[in-house]
């Protein structure tokens, strides 16, 4: 019996014969066998996970706003963005890496250069990020008077946090790159937010102050935990799969492909969190709660693209290791309107009940209201081309890539310097908001100019003119 007879049992009669015709379009998305159909459930369970989890962490955020206070809770956002921030950026690309390459080396049965991979991938984003924490450590020792004091601690926790940071996020590239969503996701999106949260609650019960610092120790000892979880969990499965054996390495190639992709990915980041990054240099901590409140109420939306994109980059490395233009130009369409529809519905909801999710953290938290909708706009304008930048870095543009994320952030950092002095937290809103409207322009030209494909969301056919050389890796 299929899922969906399973499911129509389950409904009441009604019910089941309104929902018939929505059951039908689903069942091959839900059984099919073809690469469109694994792609669509990988995006569908991707998007099932975020959603879970923009569950609990609007839940754990709400809580912790509530012990901490916006002064607190405004300490401990920008601190925590700071640490994601540079603990992907210490992978040094290499999550994308094990994308772009092991689907490659399964498909030839090169069983040696996958196991040198997933080993060097480990290793540098390890080495790189405990270099990069004991830098930090030499800045706070040597130039941490000109902090404000209250920022010392969580950022000196911080720093022990970047290691499982960034092996966490190879972690979490392997196993996408494997087609195993569940296991790539849940550590990072579910079991780590809600860690943090357990052990915020305990610490608070049990008598420490309701600070910053004490959600930093509780979000350290959640993220070690769970990176240690899924490292011994992915291991063990990759050993089922491609079990113990010789270790070979291609670090031309390798490192050829990573730096691009450092730069495009450290760019993206700072492109995603430099709005909270520039608020907390010029405002106080309060007002940066407000705005991270606001911003984390929007961003539901952008978890449509974030499942379309841990789907696509699979799919994208496979079509173009074939050479297949007219289904890489038909599958990056399908991609495009998967971010923009799913994408303005789930805005479109969150606005609507918006100003009351925001109450839920405190009476001072709605004045973030209106910035949600400046947010949306951006967000919006990039679902309409959908995951552009990894088609271009899964066919070896990435050149391409980190000319056009450059011109992005240079003109999202001084839109933020200039407009954030002067309209405060609208300024910041505004400025990212514009930002990714330039993305948007910019990925549309160039994978028109470089595949001869079309990508917008609203264009009913794929435009299929080949361009020589336009698939190539």
């Amino acid at each position: 019996m299929t899922i969906i007879e399973t499911a129509e049992r389950m409904l009441p009669q009604g019910l089941r014969i309104r929902l018939a015709p929505l059951l039908r379009k689903l069942q091959p998305m839900l059984t099919g066998t073809d690469e469109t159909a694994r792609a669509q459930r990988m995006a569908l369970t991707a998007f099932v996970i975020r959603i879970f989890s923009a569950g609990i962490a609007f839940l754990s955020q709400i809580i912790q706003a509530r012990l901490m206070g916006e002064f607190e809770y405004g300490i401990f956002a920008f601190v925590w963005v700071l640490v994601i921030v540079f603990g992907n950026l210490s992978c040094l690309g290499f999550h994308t890496v094990v994308i772009r390459f092991l689907p490659h080396y399964r498909e030839r049965d090169e069983t040696a250069e996958l196991r040198g991979l997933n080993w060097t991938a480990r290793v540098f984003a390890m080495l790189s990020a405990s270099i990069l924490a004991t830098i930090g450590f030499a800045v706070l020792r040597f130039a941490g008077e000109t902090l404000e004091a209250y920022w010392f601690l969580p950022v000196f926790l911080g720093l022990f946090t970047l290691p499982m940071i960034a092996l966490g996020d190879v972690l979490d590239g392997t196993a996408r790159a494997n087609g195993w969503t569940v296991t790539a996701l849940s550590p990072t999106y579910i079991i780590r937010p809600l860690l943090i949260l357990i052990l915020m609650v305990l610490a608070v019960a049990a008598g420490e102050p309701r600070s910053a610092v004490t959600a930093m120790t509780a979000a350290l000892a959640a993220t070690y935990l769970t990176t240690l979880f899924q490292f011994i969990r992915l291991t063990i499965r990759l050993r089922r799969v491609v079990g113990r054996g010789s270790l070979r390495f291609e670090f031309i190639p390798w490192l050829r492909f990573a730096f691009p992709v450092f730069v495009v990915d450290g760019i993206g980041f700072l492109l995603t969190n430099s709005d909270v990054v520039v608020v907390g240099f010029y405002l106080p901590p309060d007002q940066v709660a407000i705005y991270y409140a606001a911003a984390k109420t929007i961003v539901l939306v952008q978890f449509v693209y974030f499942s379309v994109k841990a789907a696509a980059a699979p799919r994208f490395s496979s079509i173009i290791a074939r050479g297949d233009h007219q289904a890489l130009a038909a599958f990056s369409h399908q991609a495009a309107r998967w971010s923009f529809w799913p994408a303005l519905a789930v805005g479109a909801a969150a606005l609507a009940v918006g100003k009351l999710l925001l109450s839920l953290f405190g009476p001072a938290f709605t004045a973030g209201y209106p910035l949600m909708f400046i947010l949306f706009a951006g967000i919006l304008a990039k679902a309409l081309v959908g995951p552009g930048e990894v088609l271009l870095n899964m066919s070896g543009h990435q050149k391409l890539c980190v000319g056009l994320y450059a011109i992005v952030l240079i003109a999202n950092v001084t839109l933020n310097v200039v407009l954030v002095p002067r309209f405060d937290l609208v300024g910041a809103a505004s400025a990212t908001a514009i930002a990714m409207m330039i993305e948007a322009v910019l990925l549309h030209i160039a994978v028109r100019h470089t595949f001869g494909i079309t990508l917008f969301a609203l264009k009913r056919t794929p435009s299929h003119t080949h361009k020589e050389g336009g698939t190539r890796a």
